[in-house]
């Protein structure tokens, strides 16, 4: 086969893989904990602080975003949550879904199969539902990091090939571009965790020096703001239909990650220097997948900082892009209005 067309399929069985997996394991953990985490977010959501603990603790737990989003505009199309309720514990789910990230970029190479196996064992085993749905995430979790690796593998050729390595740079200098290549990949995925761990796998490979990464730091921030931005597609579906509260809360996930994305493409670099200061020290192609894993959590606990106080201002925007139309009141008819 042709080794362009083997990479191109190796590296889409291991995005398919790693969905698969993804969505297992959010599946399994909803059948888990669900309920628990759907009470959770009803006691927590009086005050906005713990509004945003709620999302974040909700959507690490169920390490789903779509799933947290999709039951918080459940809850506010049937009247049980209001609007500013909903945006607290939207703000936590951005910050929870950043686990993901932090939990691909442990090295568990050599465990893959090992988790593969034990969750296939006790899936397989079990009588008590319970019981099997544990098994069932510990083997989704293992076949999330096949995925992983799959698309690793993939991607290794493509450090030595100069037309990659001209694109990589071409995106690296120009980070708008490098925000569309983020956005468009996450609405095409339609999941932002994937998206991520391709860039986290892509950076992980080494330019010509074997040691730096092809892509570096500063190339992956504008990628993965895109990314941010491409996953509000799920709220946004997920809302069609529903009242307008709901499209509001869909409304104020987009305002949040554009705002964010805005904000922050103007500091790429001072940013980045941070992210590398708080990060573990080593070879770059070491150490980058952490970095863009501690990139993704600083910006959504920084974005949600800022936004905290202004849920006031996040409401009147919504409220203004959606908003609740004008009511005519219809005359009594009668015989001098009557229109025969």
């Amino acid at each position: 086969m042709n080794n362009t067309l083997q990479t191109v399929f190796s590296l889409l069985g291991g995005i398919a893989v790693f969905i698969y997996g993804m969505n297992l394991m959010s599946d399994s953990l909803q059948k888990v904990a669900g309920d628990k985490m759907k009470k959770i977010l009803s006691a927590l959501t009086k005050n906005p602080l713990l509004g945003v603990v709620a999302g974040a603790l909700t959507t690490a737990v169920l390490q789903s975003s779509s799933a947290t989003t999709v039951m918080v505009i459940g809850f506010v199309s049937a009247g049980l949550m209001s609007l500013p309720q909903a945006i607290s514990v939207m703000l936590g789910a951005n910050i929870g879904t950043t686990m993901t990230a932090q939990l691909l970029a442990f090295k568990i190479s050599d465990f893959i199969f090992l988790f593969i196996f034990t969750g296939f064992f006790i899936s397989f085993i079990s009588k008590a539902d319970k019981t099997k749905n544990i098994g069932m995430t510990v083997f989704a979790f293992g076949l999330l990091f096949l995925g992983i690796e799959t698309m690793g593998d993939a991607m290794a050729p493509l450090a030595t090939s100069e037309v990659f390595a001209d694109l990589i740079k071409r995106v690296s200098d120009i980070p708008v571009l490098g925000v569309i290549v983020g956005t468009v990949m996450t609405m095409i995925v339609q999941s932002s965790s994937a998206t991520i761990a391709v860039l986290q796998n892509l950076s992980s490979q080494p330019a010509a020096d074997g040691v730096s990464s092809i892509i570096g730091l500063t190339g992956a921030i504008p990628i993965l703001l895109g990314d941010n931005i491409g996953t509000t597609i799920t709220a946004l579906l997920a809302s069609v239909g529903q009242s307008k509260d709901a499209r509001r809360t869909a409304a104020a996930h987009c305002i949040f990650n554009i705002s964010g994305c805005m904000l922050f493409i103007w500091f790429i670099r001072p940013f980045a220097a941070l992210v590398e200061h708080i990060s573990a020290k080593g070879a770059e192609i070491e150490v980058i997948s952490r970095q863009i894993a501690n990139a993704h959590t600083m910006f959504n606990v920084i974005m949600t900082i800022i936004w905290i106080p202004l849920i006031w201002l996040m409401v009147k925007a919504v409220m203004f892009i959606i908003p609740d139309g004008s009511r005519i009141k219809k005359r009594p008819l009668t015989a001098e209005t009557a229109d025969f």
